[in-house]
């Protein structure tokens, strides 16, 4: 049994100004953010994008079919369109963050922040990240929560990095 790492962030008492570089940066080389459009063809590339970043999880198993996923991640209250922004480069998807809202617990969650490999290790989870953290302020929620698999150290110390502590 895993002992998930369970995050929470003060939306209220988040800063912006350390983090606005990296989504600066990400733009000047190239990257455009912006937001999903729900169209079939938006959902399949969704999924296949969130699968190949979600194969690097420690200890993921088998990731959700399409069918299960749609269900779980698109088609649920809790899921809108503004809460999945996506990283594009050259007309391709690099990078999503898809947060969703749950009003009943005054809390969002993250329910995934991937970039593919070959985009690592320049700040561009940062960036996404910090968008979620603007969707959720703008939807009127103070706590922005997640977890992680405790092997997942690159995505846990980016979490902190924003000033997410234990939940």
């Amino acid at each position: 049994m895993v002992d998930w790492v369970r995050l929470r962030l003060d939306v209220d008492a988040f800063e912006d100004a350390e983090f606005v570089p990296y989504w600066e940066k990400a733009r000047a080389s190239g990257i455009e953010f912006t937001t999903m459009r729900d169209t079939p063809e938006q959902r399949r590339a969704l999924y296949e994008l969130n699968k190949t970043c979600s194969a690097d999880i420690p200890e993921r198993g088998e990731f959700f079919s399409y069918e299960e996923y749609v269900a779980r991640r698109i088609e649920t209250p809790s899921v809108t369109m503004d809460g999945i922004v996506l990283a594009v480069r050259d007309g391709a998807w690099v990078g999503m963050t898809l947060t969703s809202l749950h009003p009943a617990k005054d809390t969002a969650f993250t329910e995934m922040t991937g970039v593919l490999a070959a985009e690592r290790g320049r700040g561009l989870s940062l960036a996404l990240k910090l968008l979620a953290i603007r969707y959720v302020r703008e939807s009127g929620f103070r706590w922005l929560r997640t977890f992680h698999h405790p092997l997942n150290v690159s995505a846990i110390k980016m979490n902190r990095r924003l000033g997410f502590v234990d939940d």
